[in-house]
């Protein structure tokens, strides 16, 4: 079934540790991009940068950064861009 609107849920768990899961729906074929912020705004990672068909997905977060280390504790955003959708999220890491 094809959704009828763009969608970003919540992550879950939230809070997480040591990964987590995001859900998304695209209503067209459109490149989507989800990426992580911290609480100051900076980029921790990109979790998603492609061109999907309509439908639903889902991706992780491993609570790594761009390098591949863990990160701390604390409050993190998540962003989708999806042609003129953008969507932002907050979740939180706990260990």
């Amino acid at each position: 079934e094809i959704p009828k609107e763009f969608y970003l849920d919540q992550n879950y768990p939230n809070p997480f540790n040591p990964s987590t899961d995001i859900e998304f729906s695209v209503p067209i074929a459109v490149n989507v991009e989800i990426k992580i912020y911290d609480i100051l705004g900076r980029e921790v990672a990109t979790l998603i940068d492609e061109f999907v068909q309509p439908g639903k997905y889902r991706v992780r977060w491993n609570g790594t950064d761009k390098t591949g280390k863990f990160v701390a504790s604390g409050v993190y955003f998540y962003v989708m861009k999806a042609g003129k959708f953008v969507q932002t999220k907050k979740m939180m890491l706990l260990k």
